[in-house]
């Protein structure tokens, strides 16, 4: 059995801090966590496309978790899990309830929905750049240059 998919909600809520998640976790469960954090998980496969290990995945079934094929790298659980922070902000951003203004007592100032979400929009945008770089970068790393000298750029 290879790795499971509570390793990677482990290092995924290591890196946000969510309410709900929390409230989700504390009251059902980490099955139940990890069934609603499974899609993010499934989306972040799809997008890890320069992975150097099989990604497949077995979703979760009844109480059995989910499960790679295959004992996964550490760097390789961590870019999934940066991933999966990717899909969980861009969720965050089309939650509509948050798309009110709020009324601060101490100064009286309203502040504006658009702000909120151009605000939230940007450091979506700027973490989609670091998550870009980074696989990338990871690429780079196990790209076989001697192949590339040879003229062969595909195995």
């Amino acid at each position: 059995m290879g790795t499971s998919l509570t390793d990677i909600v482990d290092l995924f809520l290591s890196n946000i801090d969510d309410y709900k998640l929390t409230s989700i976790y504390t009251t059902s469960g980490s099955n139940a966590l990890n069934t609603f954090c499974e899609p993010w998980l499934l989306n972040s496969i799809v997008d890890f496309r320069c992975c150097d290990q099989s990604l497949t995945y077995t979703p979760i079934t009844g109480s059995a978790d989910g499960s790679f094929s295959l004992d996964l790298s550490q760097e390789n659980k961590i870019l999934l899990s940066q991933i999966m922070v990717l899909y969980w902000l861009e969720r965050n951003l089309q939650d509509i309830r948050q798309m009110n203004n709020f009324i601060q007592d101490h100064d009286f100032k309203s502040w504006s929905p658009a702000n909120t979400i151009k605000s939230k929009q940007d450091y979506i945008n700027v973490k989609k750049e670091e998550i870009s770089q980074r696989l990338n970068d990871y690429a780079y790393a196990k790209n076989s240059w001697s192949s590339w000298r040879s003229q062969i750029f595909w195995s």
